[in-house]
């Protein structure tokens, strides 16, 4: 699936307790700057709307994002009742494998709530990772026992109960209390090494914003803090998620490598690809050495008006040709010469109605109108033996010339 700049892909990697998990590689159309690794929220989904808005907004700002399912959890396999905190944080780094075998290492680990407690658990073991976000995260794991506390008494006594948690059943048995009695966050998050940030918003009724203090006290610099107001713990509102992603996106830059890496196909020196994206009906995307754009079609015949049509781009190369043809005869001759412009058009005529067509008869042509504007203190003679080189640029040249596309399949 694809939306605009955004191309979204399911894939699985195999987790901590050796079940399969269901993620999404939620990554930009285009060159990748990063990778990041999101973590969900306690008992939710890779698809929660924060997950999903949070990635897709990072992806369209060059940030590949890859969500996932926690062991038991959405499309995920295994049993929710065997997993606890700690196999949650293993999961994680077994995602960052993933990511570093198949793609690039996550070098920005973003966690949701109790997913926010298992990135700052999980961050020693991800080397590679350079910053860290946090979501309206506890800053101990056994604060999830909050959720759950009057059946608390029945676990310790049975060994497990089923719970409800946001309408929906789940098993907890004892070892998971017993694991995240265990677990301690302070020395973890003093000796992350790695720059924080910490969103939290002063009116979580599900974790108190006191947490994001006790994390943000604990923390080392570089560190920083943003308010997220009057956003609510799952930031059901969309433009709460895509603030998020603007600010994580802003900040995240200064610690990533200024070259931007491009997971895409490698190029041929000197050769031009155009590729499908997925997005839309007829989306491709155009690209010779570092240089990227967008092809598509008008919305009035199926597109989406992403980019230039296949002829807009043969105008286009003929206009820059022409006027940068003419730039160099200028500079050459020394004239004075302060702007050129070209506009052009393309149409489908019939011969005889064409005076300055050489062909004749009643077929069809091609024919391509190309104004050009000249700015400068120049003479006629000036202009006239510039309009003269104009019909000399290499572009116009080859349109006019016998051309043969000779085409193969590519094995």
């Amino acid at each position: 699936m694809a939306t605009g700049s955004v191309r979204s892909e399911k894939v699985t990697f195999t987790g901590s307790l050796g079940d399969t998990l269901a993620a999404r590689l939620d990554r930009p159309i285009g060159p990748i700057r990063a990778y990041a690794l999101f973590a969900h929220c306690f008992t939710c989904s890779k698809d929660i709307f924060a997950a999903s808005r949070i990635a897709g907004a990072l992806a369209e700002r060059g940030i590949a994002v890859l969500r996932f399912d926690f062991t038991g959890l959405g499309m995920s396999e295994g049993d929710f009742a065997n997993t606890n905190f700690s196999s949650n944080v293993a999961d994680l780094v077994a995602a960052a494998n993933y990511l570093r075998e198949e793609h690039e290492a996550p070098r920005i680990l973003v966690g949701h709530s109790l997913g926010g407690a298992a990135v700052l658990a999980a961050a020693s073991d991800v080397p590679e990772a350079v910053a860290v976000a946090t979501i309206g995260a506890p800053s101990t794991a056994h604060h999830v026992s909050d959720s759950f506390a009057s059946d608390i008494p029945t676990i310790e006594a049975d060994g497990e109960a089923e719970v409800i948690l946001a309408g929906r059943p789940f098993k907890i048995k004892k070892q998971f209390l017993e694991d995240i009695a265990e677990t301690t966050l302070n020395e973890k998050i003093a000796s992350l090494k790695k720059a924080l940030i910490v969103f939290h918003g002063p009116r979580d009724q599900q974790v108190s914003v006191d947490n994001a203090g006790d994390i943000f006290q604990a923390a080392k610099h570089p560190k920083s803090f943003v308010s997220l107001d009057d956003a609510d713990h799952l930031l059901t509102r969309k433009e709460d998620a895509i603030y998020v992603a603007d600010v994580l996106s802003a900040w995240a830059s200064r610690y990533l490598p200024e070259s931007a890496n491009v997971d895409l196909l490698p190029l041929e020196q000197g050769k031009l690809t155009v590729e499908e994206t997925g997005a839309g009906k007829f989306q491709h995307l155009v690209r010779i050495g570092s240089h990227e754009l967008f092809a598509d079609e008008p919305k009035k015949v199926g597109g989406d008006d992403t980019g230039l049509a296949p002829y807009d781009l043969l105008l286009a190369g003929l206009g820059a040709c022409t006027s940068m043809t003419m730039r160099l005869y200028a500079a050459r001759k020394k004239l004075n010469v302060t702007k050129f412009g070209v506009t052009l058009s393309h149409s489908k005529v019939h011969a005889d109605d064409c005076e300055e067509c050489a062909a004749e008869g009643n077929q069809k042509i091609d024919v391509i109108s190309r104004e050009i504007t000249i700015e400068g203190d120049l003479s006629d003679a000036e202009r006239a033996k510039l309009m003269e080189i104009a019909d000399k640029c290499p572009v116009h040249r080859t349109l006019e010339s016998d051309i043969e596309v000779i085409s193969h399949l590519k094995a």
